[in-house]
């Protein structure tokens, strides 16, 4: 009988290891999992600015994206915009500071001009290329620089070189 007594013994402490083996399991599976979506959530974000180099060209940016961003071109800051949006690129400031060193220590203007395609509705998108203008301004004027000291131009339209997403852009550049 003795056997018996041991063999329940032994059943029961390997029933209770199982059960615990598979609650920490259960616990540890629950705890990666939420985890992992906290991470996920507060992962770095993809960078706005989608422009690549074309043609070995310096300096010539191409938009590759549907996303704004912006590029100084030979003196010139371009912004891109995503369609339908006036919303300014990641690095929008960085991008005007000779811009308003020129304005702020040269006494000289910024001239801010507005571009926009020409698929849909004319007087919507020549609103728009107008908001976007307004946001360029509004960014310079956080910046020091006097309203005075900005000139808006009126919205062109433009037909990019290789998308649309090329006709959607202000460009501001310095005048004496």
């Amino acid at each position: 009988m003795s056997f018996s007594s041991s063999d329940d013994d032994s059943q029961q402490r390997f029933a209770l290891g199982f059960l615990f083996a598979l609650i920490a399991l259960v616990v540890s599976t629950i705890l990666g999992v939420v985890v992992f979506k906290r991470g996920i959530a507060h992962a770095p974000k993809a960078p706005a600015a989608a422009v690549v180099n074309a043609g070995g060209a310096a300096g010539a940016g191409v938009v590759i994206e549907d996303v704004a961003s912006v590029v100084v071109e030979g003196g010139v800051v371009k912004f891109y915009f995503a369609t339908g949006k006036a919303d300014l690129a990641i690095g929008a400031n960085e991008a005007l500071a000779e811009v308003v060193k020129g304005v702020v220590e040269g006494g000289k203007m910024a001239v801010v001009s507005g571009f926009h395609d020409a698929t849909g509705d004319a007087a919507l998108n020549a609103e728009l290329a107008k908001q976007r203008a307004l946001a360029v301004r509004e960014a310079l004027k956080v910046l020091g620089v006097a309203e005075d000291k900005v000139e808006l131009k009126k919205p062109e339209v433009t037909q990019g070189s290789g998308s649309n997403a090329e006709a959607r852009r202000v460009e501001v550049v310095l005048a004496p």
